[in-house]
């Protein structure tokens, strides 16, 4: 590869970053090439993009993104053989690769390993972490949880008053009631 591919690539990688909120690094070095094949076809059809790349280059884009994306946490994990995973799916939430990667685990096979995952600026750092991300909720989730914790003290008072009647003794005896 001469310097214009490599620079090109480079810029291309370095788009993909920026347009992705999130991705995996993963090691599947050991693989045979009828798992590779098969774990890329799972990619295909999740909507997924696994792409093997020099660590070099890789760490070279992210160093021309911007600081507070906080991709210099990643670096340590740019040793041996490393796939990027990014979804091509814009809409699905972060942990569906996450998910598709122990998906394919639970098949028998033990790779690809999770090396790293960038999700929002948040770094997880190991294959222990495999869980933990495919446990996150999706953003539209966390929005309807705070939402529905904001509204919760209105509907209590909502159903106070409602409760009680029109009069004040009642809503007394309501409020009372609660308290007890």
């Amino acid at each position: 590869m001469n310097k214009a591919e490599k620079t090109a690539t480079i810029d291309v990688l370095r788009e993909e970053f920026e347009e992705n909120n999130y991705f995996y690094l993963a090691d599947a070095s050991t693989m045979s090439v009828a798992d590779v094949n098969k774990f890329r076809r799972l990619c295909f059809e999740s909507g997924v993009s696994m792409q093997v790349i020099k660590n070099t280059l890789v760490k070279k884009a992210l160093e021309n993104t911007p600081a507070e994306k906080n991709y210099a946490s990643i670096f340590d994990a740019l040793h041996g053989p490393t796939a990027i995973l990014f979804s091509k799916n814009p809409e699905a939430p972060a942990n569906s690769v996450a998910k598709m990667l122990k998906d394919y685990r639970r098949s028998g096979n033990e790779r690809p390993l999770l090396k790293a995952a960038y999700v929002d600026s948040a770094v997880f750092i190991g294959d222990e972490q495999l869980d933990a991300l495919t446990k996150l909720k999706s953003k539209q989730d966390l929005l309807g949880e705070v939402i529905g914790l904001l509204q919760s003290p209105a509907r209590n008072l909502i159903s106070a008053l409602q409760s009680g009647g029109s009069t004040i003794a009642g809503l007394v005896k309501a409020l009372e009631e609660r308290q007890a």
